[in-house]
């Protein structure tokens, strides 16, 4: 019998993504922990990047974190997150996650770590991220998901980015305008898939 494995880190978005992906399909799949500092010699074996998540299934090895959700999906997608009859929807959903991977991370990284990138004060690096949070807002306002009425592929790839940035100064968060972004964030962060695959 084949086994199915993913290296992963706990509280890495990526890999947060991921396992989102696979419980929903509920693929059996088992998950390894990997200490970054001790990164296992099986999973630097299988990808060089040496970066989590890294899935191994029948001897094919997935070591980007949407091409793993996609490969879930394949297997099974019972509520429609990829919008298979909706082709504006699909692109809308390539260019958020690609605006979320591309740049609104890189503002993530330089927000929560201010201090290695003193060429700008903290808020400046905020200001930057906050312009695609409105933007994730004003969509929040035409449904409750960001592209439909339920969850889709956008909203398992962004949430867990969108949740780092909030954790770095959650008082500032909670008073910002963006009302349907927290209500958003609130209901995953409170979901049986979430809490689930955040478990210890």
């Amino acid at each position: 019998m084949s086994t199915t494995t993913l290296y992963s880190f706990r509280r890495c978005p990526y890999a947060m993504r991921a396992r989102m992906a696979l419980r929903y399909c509920a693929v059996a799949v088992n998950i390894l922990e990997v200490s970054l500092k001790a990164k296992p010699a099986e999973m630097l074996a299988l990808s060089s990047k040496g970066t989590v998540p890294v899935l191994s299934v029948d001897g094919r090895v997935i070591d980007e974190s949407l091409e793993i959700m996609h490969w879930a999906l394949e297997q099974n997608d019972p509520q429609d997150w990829l919008l298979k009859d909706d082709l504006v929807a699909q692109q809308a959903s390539a260019a958020l996650i690609e605006e979320n991977d591309q740049l609104f991370k890189v503002y993530l990284d330089r927000y929560k770590y201010a201090d290695r990138y003193p060429e700008q004060p903290m808020e400046h690096y905020r200001g930057q991220g906050a312009v695609f949070l409105q933007k994730l807002d004003d969509l929040l306002q035409q449904h409750d998901y960001l592209l439909a009425d339920h969850p889709s592929l956008a909203d398992i790839a962004l949430v867990p980015f969108v949740r780092q940035f909030a954790h770095v100064d959650r008082d500032w968060f909670a008073q910002t305008p963006y009302r349907h972004l927290q209500a958003w964030l609130q209901r995953f962060l409170e979901s049986e898939l979430f809490v689930g695959v955040m478990a210890k």
